[in-house]
């Protein structure tokens, strides 16, 4: 008989569908260009904020949420493809979405680091653009523009698939727990604390993340 855990804690999955949000708008406003640069920087400043806040959650968020119940040793992702799960990767972060994870984490921050400090010569200027040299500002918008983006949408797609994968493939839903938060397992797990306290906590935490973009923001102004 299945047993539906909490998995997801909803600080977790309003993380999740705000990014994805937040990265849509960043491709919309990236490709129109001139005027909407100034969203695509707003929605650039939300992103790291999520970003911010995702590392602070990985530390004091839900069991399954934390970085700790994910980061797995290169013997257990072998063992993963193998074909011998252990019965954890059943319930969060299975090993290969561990890595897709980390990845995204990689490029989005190199994302916004590049922009924070890129200039295109056309239509935008990161704000702390006045502390790098010209030419480390102009190299930093070749690699947003060139590199950063490519591998983001690469990243994005596979997880698509993979997601598409589990669910067309193994019947494995990976969409819904990011919903509704539960999952179904076949034997009994430690669940996620999601309570009212928990959803504060990550507030506050939003808050000051938010705070910390705003203040290195103004460094540039």
């Amino acid at each position: 008989m299945a047993n539906t855990t909490r998995v997801w804690d909803l600080p977790t999955r309003l993380f999740h569908w705000s990014l994805a949000a937040c990265v849509t708008g960043l491709a919309v406003t990236g490709y129109i260009g001139g005027a909407a640069m100034t969203w695509h920087s707003r929605i650039g400043y939300a992103v790291l904020t999520l970003l911010l806040f995702r590392l602070l959650w990985g530390v004091v968020g839900g069991r399954w949420s934390r970085f700790s119940s994910f980061v797995y040793s290169p013997r257990s992702v072998i063992a993963y493809l193998r074909g011998r799960a252990h019965p954890d990767h059943l319930i969060g972060h299975n090993p290969l979405g561990a890595v897709s994870v980390f990845a995204m984490f990689a490029v989005l921050l190199a994302q916004v680091g590049t922009g924070l400090v890129g200039d295109d010569e056309i239509a935008f200027t990161g704000p702390l653009n006045r502390f790098v040299a010209t030419s480390r500002g102009l190299a930093a918008t070749w690699y947003h523009k060139q590199i950063g983006q490519w591998l983001l949408w690469t990243l994005i797609a596979l997880h698509i698939a993979a997601v598409l994968y589990y669910l067309v493939r193994k019947k494995d839903n990976l969409i819904r727990p990011m919903i509704d938060g539960d999952k179904a397992l076949p034997q009994s797990a430690p669940a996620s604390r999601d309570d009212l306290s928990t959803r504060l906590l990550a507030l506050a935490l939003l808050a000051v993340c938010g705070m910390a973009v705003a203040w290195l923001v103004s460094l540039g102004g």
